[in-house]
């Protein structure tokens, strides 16, 4: 997990062929003019998801992984409290792994919980488990979903 402010995002671009594709999208001025739901960056090799959505509790939140995609998660509007544990140590997995939805959750607690506001990216690599959308109130962000294999 790499935690950051978008200001720093071309130190990162070394560690992925298309994350410099990915923070060049990310670093355009009207991020919060986008339409809601997926957009194509680089077909399914690298793509966006813009949400809002209303903030759940600590209770309510869930760790997720993914095999075939690093997100990059950047905070529009809004501080997302996400949750954070190995996956290696995740050992309650409340479903098997979905591959269409590149996705399997988990009922572990989180070892711990970082906050993340407005203008802050997270990196997160398909060995970190993640719980987002915690906080208060509604959140706005954009998530760029990066293909493992370029």
């Amino acid at each position: 997990m790499i935690l950051d402010v978008l200001e720093n995002a071309p130190r990162y671009a070394a560690l992925h062929p298309q994350f410099a594709k990915a923070f060049a999208f990310l670093t355009q001025t009207s991020l919060k003019d986008l339409s809601l739901g997926k957009l194509a960056i680089d077909g399914e090799r690298l793509f966006a998801i813009v949400a809002k959505e209303a903030g759940r509790s600590t209770d309510e939140a869930v760790l997720e992984t993914h095999q075939k995609h690093i997100d990059i998660q950047l905070i529009l509007d809004g501080t997302d409290t996400m949750g954070w544990k190995a996956k290696s140590r995740c050992c309650q997995p409340t479903k098997t792994y979905d591959p269409k939805a590149d996705e399997q959750c988990f009922a572990d607690t989180p070892d711990g919980w970082v906050a993340v506001p407005h203008g802050h990216f997270v990196i997160f690599f398909p060995e970190d488990a993640h719980a987002p959308l915690v906080s208060p109130g509604q959140l706005h962000k954009v998530v760029v979903k990066v293909a493992i294999t370029p």
